[in-house]
């Protein structure tokens, strides 16, 4: 089954809508100049609040390896998400099974760089100059279909109601990561656009076995 993660959470009211929308995953955005930052008080008050079987990502790019780890124990997360440059070694301080890592626009002789990354699994997202994701634009379908190859992957970048359905059926990844496709503003979710999309990638997936990405019992324990 696709996974479904609604990120950029900040407010009690999106993360309840995204629950019982039957999203599998939150994600919390710990980028300071990002437009959908949460505090980490602020998550962790959230996060206790919500169903312990909703996963809980934190968002993270370029920052100190130290200071994710506090956030990381500090809320209770279960993965982590690098969303900047982090290279492998930064990565290789992390658990294997915890890690999300974030790529872009990588060319075609880039793509062997991905085998020196001990992560989980890839999420393809699009990205502009000074700004890591969350930019409501597609992101490249064509890398994410040879991501997929040899990598579990997740597909991030301008997904919303009217190209779900053709994302899923073209690039069938492992998951799916929806930010800006359900808001009103940035931070800022709709309950009604959450529903509607979670009905459409529900009605487009073809693989009823339970269980997926965001799901799994590699999660970190809280």
């Amino acid at each position: 089954m696709i996974g479904v993660k609604i990120c950029g959470i900040t407010h009690i009211g999106d993360a309840y809508a995204a629950a019982e929308s039957g999203a599998d995953a939150l994600g919390f955005i710990f980028y300071p100049r990002s437009r959908r930052y949460i505090a980490p008080e602020r998550a962790k008050e959230i996060i206790q609040k919500i169903p312990g079987s909703i996963g809980r990502v934190g968002v993270f790019v370029n920052q100190e390896i130290q200071a994710v780890k506090e956030i990381v124990s500090f809320c209770g997360l279960r993965l982590i998400q690098l969303h900047g440059d982090e290279s492998p070694q930064y990565c290789g301080q992390f658990p294997m099974s915890s890690l999300i890592k974030t790529v872009s626009h990588w060319a075609e002789e880039e793509m062997q760089k991905l085998e020196n990354y001990a992560v989980k699994a890839i999420l393809v997202d699009a990205r502009e100059p000074g700004c890591y994701g969350g930019t409501g634009k597609n992101s490249d379908w064509a890398l994410a279909l040879k991501v997929k190859k040899n990598h579990p992957l997740i597909l991030a970048g301008g997904l919303n109601k009217e190209n779900i359905r053709r994302a899923i059926e073209t690039v069938r990844p492992d998951a799916v990561d929806i930010n800006s496709g359900v808001e009103t503003s940035p931070g800022k979710k709709d309950p009604h656009q959450i529903r509607e999309i979670m009905e459409i990638v529900r009605a487009t997936d073809k693989d009823e076995a339970p269980g997926n990405l965001f799901t799994e019992a590699w999660n970190l324990e809280p």
